[in-house]
């Protein structure tokens, strides 16, 4: 019985052991170029923004909004392993209507396949961008075309932000008998002479996965959230009844620092 049970167990083993090698292979590289769709959501803290309708800022006050349109640029999308892809700036300048949910869901092109987990992006038009002749500013950066209530042809700058609305506690305007808001924040240092330069750049970290880049497969979706209300606080409460008005003046620099924050990424949604 002994002679026969050996030479079964040494058949066993040499049937079974290669079975239960490991082959698995890393996953290779991905390679080519893919895209990424970000969508911005408009919100008033906790809930998606609706115009016409009242929500209370950091100062306790009532405000209904009326416009929310902002421009981002000058994308970088950086990989898992720290690799950065510099958007070109000529594919990256994007104007965000509050009134338009097309233009709030943005494509970048051509990006090289790979795990993006940190993205940065501009809140504005920078300095090259904004004294290049009119002929290399086209589509959302047309002076004439899309960007014409979003521009200063006085001041030859963008307006970055723009936010108008309504407060009970901002004063009355006497030309329309309403009480108005109304911040329109720009400037990028100055062309002819300096001026502040309220330029920000945002920084991201997905919260839960990275965006996957792959050839020839639906591109992932990055779901981000910008909340108008925080344009209101941090680091200073903005009171619309002691500042109803902002546009080039020093405490646009206020605006422009609170506004800075009013971006996160909600969650990324792959292929």
């Amino acid at each position: 019985m002994q002679k026969l049970l050996f030479p079964l167990l040494a058949l066993f083993l040499l049937t079974t052991l290669p079975a239960c090698k490991d082959d698995t292979k890393p996953d290779p590289t991905p390679t080519g170029f893919g895209d990424v769709v970000i969508e911005f959501e408009n919100r008033a803290g906790d809930e998606t923004l609706v115009f016409g309708k009242d929500y209370v800022n950091a100062a306790g006050e009532t405000v209904n909004f009326s416009t929310f349109n902002y421009f981002v640029s000058n994308f970088v999308l950086v990989s898992t392993d720290g690799t950065e892809y510099v958007v070109p700036k000529d594919d990256c300048y994007f104007l965000c209507n509050g009134d338009d949910a097309d233009s709030r869901e943005i494509t970048l092109t051509n990006i090289p396949a790979g795990d993006y987990s940190h993205i940065h992006f501009m809140i504005g038009v920078d300095s090259a961008k904004s004294v290049s002749p009119v002929s290399e500013r086209t589509g959302d950066l047309d002076p004439a075309g899309a960007a014409s209530g979003m521009y200063w042809s006085w001041n030859a700058g963008y307006i970055f932000v723009k936010v108008e609305g309504t407060s009970p506690q901002a004063p009355v305007e006497p030309s329309t008998g309403q009480r108005i808001f109304q911040y329109h924040t720009g400037l990028f240092g100055g062309f002819n002479s300096p001026t502040l330069n309220n330029l920000k750049e945002v920084h991201l970290d997905a919260p839960h996965e990275a965006a996957e880049v792959r050839e020839n497969s639906e591109a992932p979706h990055v779901h981000m959230y910008v909340d108008v209300l925080e344009m209101f606080t941090n680091p200073t409460n903005i009171s619309v009844a002691a500042n109803p008005t902002s546009h080039a003046g020093p405490y646009s620099k206020t605006v422009a620092d609170n506004y800075a924050d009013m971006f996160s990424i909600d969650h990324v949604h792959n292929h």
